[in-house]
């Protein structure tokens, strides 16, 4: 691509926002057809709406979860693009891809980490008031 089309303003348009839907339901799709970790996180969710729902969580509780949910999510797609990218780099085994691609895992580990943290804080104090 030449330096001029580089340079140009992209388009704003209605057809073009419908596209970046399109593919961003195109990238869900991908993530959760190839991508253990977004199936665990998906029954963790399930997991944490069943226990609101049963508990009647407070709605300042409902935003928390919902966020942490939301943050969790988006650093598993950020993960998949990285592990994406790295691949078509490189196929063979490089201490940078290596890096790259555990540092991906490694964010997703930890905003994994921080939804539990949040939910045992929401969840416990309602599960010991049942008993």
């Amino acid at each position: 691509m030449n330096l001029k089309k580089q340079k140009e303003k992209k388009k704003m348009s209605f057809k073009r926002f419908l596209n970046s839907i399109k593919f961003s339901i195109e990238g869900l799709i991908y993530a959760y057809g190839n991508e253990q970790s977004l199936w665990i996180h998906g029954i963790g969710t399930f997991i944490i709406i069943i226990l609101g729902l049963l508990l009647q969580i407070s709605f300042n509780q409902w935003a928390i979860l919902v966020i942490a949910l939301v943050v969790v999510l988006s650093v598993e797609l950020l993960n998949t693009a990285i592990e994406a990218t790295v691949d078509l780099v490189t196929k063979e085994i490089h201490p940078l891809a290596k890096i790259a691609k555990d540092c991906g895992s490694a964010a997703a580990f930890v905003a994994g980490v921080m939804l539990t943290i949040i939910s045992l804080f929401i969840f416990i104090p309602y599960i010991i008031a049942w008993f």
